[in-house]
């Protein structure tokens, strides 16, 4: 009987807990957005996204152009020329992919870049959200921004805003 009583008290404490629990939400694509130096730092790496990838484009222009003069004038060519111009054509074409994952591979200059220019601005993000937690007892922060995770979220839990003021970007 004993045993009883303790478990179910038990389970009324752990519940009267569990019911205690704050949550909230935030959406940092809008806090992002709303931040000048997010909005700089995406400008500069679109710009330099395009640059690259205009690069990359016009190297395989080039190749076109070589392979297209390569096939018009094959009928003319000894073998050791033609496999001297194949093996140009080749070879610059990996040279072009070489630097195509230089730019835009996993660990490229892209990345690197947005390390430099975006982590620090998302860093200052997840430090005011952490502090609004901290000061606010929320057990939980979800993130709207990643996608539909929820089927209804009510507004008045939104700490958006508040983070923004929290990092002195609204009154």
């Amino acid at each position: 009987m004993k045993k009883l009583l303790f478990l179910i008290s038990l389970i009324a404490l752990s519940a009267g807990m569990a019911w205690g629990q704050k949550y909230a939400f935030v959406d940092t694509e809008y806090i992002l957005n709303n931040i000048p130096s997010y909005k700089s730092a995406q400008s500069k790496l679109d710009a330099l996204s395009k640059q690259w990838e205009k690069e990359i484009s016009d190297k395989y222009a080039e190749i076109d152009k070589l392979y297209k003069a390569y096939q018009n004038e094959a009928v003319l060519l000894t073998p050791e020329m033609k496999k001297k111009r194949e093996n140009e054509i080749v070879s610059r074409e990996q040279a072009v992919k070489d630097l195509q994952k230089k730019y835009f591979g996993p660990q490229g200059d892209l990345f690197k870049k947005r390390e430099e220019l975006v982590k620090p601005i998302q860093d200052e993000v997840y430090n005011a959200v952490k502090k609004i937690a901290v000061e606010g007892n929320y057990a939980v922060i979800f993130d709207t921004a990643s996608g539909p995770m929820f089927l209804y979220t009510n507004p008045r839990y939104d700490l958006s805003d508040q983070v923004l003021k929290q990092m002195g970007y609204k009154e």
